[in-house]
């Protein structure tokens, strides 16, 4: 027998986060629905598979893998998640592209309603009692290395700016050499941020981990639960993107991550003022 639905906080970002692990053509019908969630709430069980490039039954296995008994289901689910969009003032072609011909106002629109879904999406995603736990070892730690590369290591400095305003040792290393010398150095009591939308950055994977093995409680920032860094990590942190023309998942991820970061901060400094 199917499992009930987890898929409690939202069809679309669970789905975004499952779909890395999606393979062939249930992976199809994944990306047709996350293109347009709209358009398909609105379709019958073959119209998706046609319109996918795939069939009824291949919906169906769709379907299973999010934890549904059947597309009726899901299409409830979707119908009803695109709906409290609009009702939040969503644009609901929010997965269109951007045009060249677009007048800068609309191009504004889209922007501005893909960071909102992505922040929705990232609350709905977001563990609480993670958050806690990220923030107990932080507020306790003797030393605080935070890890990333390219977007992520501009992500990571501005949590180090933050951290070191209320008197918490944390350094951010941009050079993965200089991030793997001080990994080696970590001990037990030290505290191991580690950045990456993907969770599968190499040189931000082996610092955490080389951290990890010296003792520190290693913490991992990602958009993908099983990714190799979240698999890795002792506390994990999700966040979720929207991509737009231009804004690829890893450049529109920036803000939800900041945003996981400022709560973070805030939860530290509660812990850390007298």
């Amino acid at each position: 027998m199917v499992e009930t639905p987890v898929v409690v906080d939202g069809v679309v970002p669970t789905l975004r986060a499952k779909l890395p692990e999606l393979t062939g053509a249930v992976r199809r019908v994944a990306e047709h629905v996350l293109a347009d969630p709209g358009g398909a709430a609105r379709s019958t069980i073959v119209e998706l598979g046609e319109r996918s490039g795939t069939s009824a039954a291949t919906v169906t296995r769709f379907c299973r893998a999010l934890g549904f008994e059947g597309y009726a289901e899901l299409r409830l689910a979707i119908a009803a998640e695109t709906g409290r969009a609009r009702a939040a003032g969503w644009a609901v072609d929010i997965g269109r592209a951007i045009e060249p011909s677009d007048p800068i106002e609309k191009v504004l629109e889209q922007v501005m309603a893909a960071d909102t879904r992505a922040m929705h999406d990232t609350v709905a995603l977001l563990d609480l009692s993670e958050v806690e736990r990220a923030a107990d070892a932080l507020a306790g730690a003797s030393r605080v290395s935070i890890f990333g590369a390219s977007g992520s290591a501009l992500v990571g400095e501005e949590m180090q700016f933050s951290l070191h305003r209320i008197g918490v040792a944390a350094w951010a290393w941009t050079d993965v050499h200089n991030g793997l010398a001080s990994a080696a150095l970590s001990r037990p009591g030290d505290v191991a941020l580690a950045i990456s939308h993907s969770g599968q950055t190499r040189e931000t994977i082996e610092t955490l981990a080389e951290a990890g093995c010296h003792g520190a409680t290693t913490i991992a920032l990602t958009s993908f639960p099983h990714s190799t860094l979240a698999e890795l990590a002792d506390i994990v942190l999700l966040t979720a993107s929207q991509a737009t023309t231009f804004r690829p998942d890893a450049l529109s991820a920036r803000h939800p991550q900041l945003v996981v970061l400022d709560l973070l901060y805030v939860a530290v400094a509660h812990r850390t003022s007298p």
